[in-house]
């Protein structure tokens, strides 16, 4: 069974042969310290260690040029628009028809990055620019919802723009959108400002056939879980989210096979190793498997701290628990 058709049947809660092993990358200086920590010099994480192949499909989702301050009237808005273009051919890879010859002749699964989330849309990368927005949400909704809206068709002809070309397996929704405590956003804002706003991209995506449609969070957004489901999303993959509210067990409970899995095992464990290790993946990844509709990965990137006999110690136990012979 290829990679694509593992994933493929894992997220329809079909029979897949085991389940798909996936990696979510690795923070710079992870691999120069393994191989000082025992990874021969010319091996590469996928094949030294039977990953699955998986490759995401980025269009460059961002105003170019990018502003130098970010709109907040609707009179701004119109010349930020002018910065979204879809058939700019600078956002997407110089190689493009290279990459569309490789995917459709390729076994990977392949999923395209879809839409870059409220506060990104509306250029938070700083408190400063967190808090005006705060404010316009109050002041301005009129304002807030033209701008998830002016993305949201954006974002869909993009996404028209690839699928034309390639079909992919998933599509991922970026939503950094709180803290470990809560949301940054109430459900009703996220209904009223976000949602609509991904609806002409959830349109393409149903078009062309799209079937695991994913909201990849690096936060509790539990209390958002309820509206994403409504909205026509499947899939949740949390990253870095240290809260026993995103717990997957937990989720799954009261969710069911409405929401599909990807990741939960925390890389505090994988840190950590031995008996904590051992533990965590017997109690998260057996019950999960039964159920299906989960992929079981490490919650985020791996980061240097992580030792190289953890990680291969990872590998070894999720080889073990799910019945592969990678």
């Amino acid at each position: 069974m290829t990679s694509r058709e593992r994933f493929r049947q894992t997220m329809r809660f079909g029979t897949p042969d085991r389940a798909p092993y996936f990696d979510d990358g690795m923070r710079d200086g992870v691999l120069e310290a393994w191989r000082r920590q025992g990874l021969p010099a010319d091996a590469t994480l996928p094949t030294f260690f039977g990953l699955d192949a998986r490759e995401e499909i980025a269009p460059d989702l961002e105003p170019r040029p990018k502003p130098e301050r970010w709109p907040t009237t609707l009179a701004g808005l119109e010349e930020l628009h002018q910065r979204l273009d879809p058939y700019d051919p600078g956002r997407l890879p110089a190689d493009w028809p290279e990459r569309v010859r490789a995917c459709r002749t390729g076994s990977q699964t392949l999923m395209l990055w879809a839409h870059r989330g409220f506060f990104l849309t509306l250029g938070v990368h700083d408190w400063a620019r967190f808090a005006e927005v705060m404010y316009l949400c109050a002041d301005d909704p009129e304002f807030v919802c033209r701008a998830m809206a002016m993305q949201g068709e954006f974002a869909a002809a993009m996404a028209e723009r690839v699928l034309r070309e390639v079909h992919v397996g998933a599509a991922i929704f970026s939503e950094p959108i709180g803290g470990n405590d809560r949301p940054l956003i109430s459900p009703r804002m996220y209904e009223e400002f976000v949602l609509p706003g991904y609806r002409p991209v959830l349109d393409v995506l149903a078009r062309h056939g799209v079937e695991t449609l994913i909201v990849r969070t690096y936060a509790n957004a539990r209390p958002l879980v309820p509206s994403m489901l409504n909205a026509g999303f499947n899939c949740l993959w949390v990253s870095e989210a240290n809260s026993d509210a995103m717990d997957y067990l937990s989720l799954r409970r009261e969710f069911g096979p409405r929401l599909r899995l990807i990741g939960g095992i925390s890389l505090d464990v994988i840190r950590r190793g031995g008996t904590a290790l051992r533990r965590e993946v017997e109690r998260v990844v057996p019950p999960l498997l039964a159920q299906g509709g989960y992929v079981p990965m490490a919650s985020g990137r791996i980061r240097e701290d992580v030792p190289f006999r953890n990680y291969v110690a990872y590998r070894q136990l999720l080889t073990e628990v799910t019945g592969g012979t990678a």
